[in-house]
């Protein structure tokens, strides 16, 4: 019997038999454990000493945790393995289309990842997954240094609508740390009009079209390399908001608007107290986070 493929003809993930074989196997993922998965926590552990404030505020039931995207994504390599340790919570999360491929989609299913489509969504939170959500998605992953730790949510309710669609619980959160793991030699705005940039287009990896809204920055990391810096990352957890209420029912516009600025507002204050928190305890780094950090 020949496997339907989830992709089409451009390698993209828009077949409507492949996205049910994709819902498919993505229910039959469970959350990682082993020696390896062991190892990378405690390697997350050590290098990015990842704290969680106000973890009492999770609720037990499933939940879609909602909070701010990082540059390259790279909040996902700690959040997801402190979540599933200390939490015990599978988190599984909503992938831009733009990530799928043929070559791509047995590593994202294996970490937890699925694509962030409403029918996806939908099948999951029916099975009581916890889900995550960056609102912000590609856009916020690949912001300009002077926009670290901002939302740029554009006109995106979708979390809003299937979370009362489905009577979930948003849980919003807000993290520190990722945004600075690498400095922005150039940034993706700027590299079209560099030498680097008109490089890139001559060999075809910059098309014409290209917008430069949407280049991620050349990034610069610890001592110069391209290791992430180990900052120290936060994780804090505001008020839960329960949408039971609204099960089964299409929201109007304005509504979706309130549900998403209060999650927005919890954000965005969290991030202010997790600024002022590290700027506290910065006496707790050691002269080794110190000098990788600079």
């Amino acid at each position: 019997m020949t496997q339907v493929s989830i992709f089409d003809k451009s390698d993209r993930p828009f077949d409507a038999e492949g996205m049910e074989r994709h819902i498919a196997r993505a229910l039959t993922v469970k959350a990682p454990s082993g020696l390896v998965e062991n190892a990378w926590y405690q390697a997350i552990r050590r290098v990015f000493d990842p704290q969680l404030v106000a973890a009492g505020n999770i609720p037990a039931r499933p939940c879609l945790f909602v909070g701010n995207h990082a540059l390259f994504a790279l909040d996902g390599m700690v959040l997801t393995p402190v979540m599933l340790h200390r939490q015990g919570r599978f988190l599984r999360a909503l992938g831009d289309r733009f990530l799928w491929n043929s070559l791509t989609e047995n590593r994202l299913l294996a970490q937890g990842a699925v694509i962030g489509d409403p029918a996806v969504c939908s099948a999951l939170m029916e099975h009581d997954c916890d889900l995550l959500a960056f609102p912000g998605g590609a856009h916020e992953a690949t912001k300009t240094a002077s926009r670290q730790y901002t939302l740029q949510w554009k006109e995106r309710y979708g979390f809003v609508r299937q979370a009362a669609l489905h009577g979930y619980t948003i849980m919003p959160f807000a993290m520190v740390g990722p945004d600075e793991f690498y400095d922005h030699l150039i940034e993706g705005e700027d590299l079209p009009d560099t030498a680097v940039g008109k490089f890139l287009q001559r060999i075809g990896v910059l098309g014409e079209h290209t917008r430069s809204d949407m280049l991620p920055p050349i990034p610069i990391g610890a001592l110069g390399s391209l290791f992430p810096k180990p900052q120290r990352c936060y994780i804090q957890f505001g008020q839960p908001l329960d949408l039971g209420r609204y099960t089964g029912r299409k929201l109007t516009l304005k509504r979706q608007q309130l549900i998403r600025a209060a999650v927005a507002l919890q954000i965005e204050t969290m991030l202010g107290e997790l600024l002022e928190r590290r700027e506290r305890e910065k006496e707790r780094d050691g002269l080794l986070r110190r000098l990788l950090t600079r």
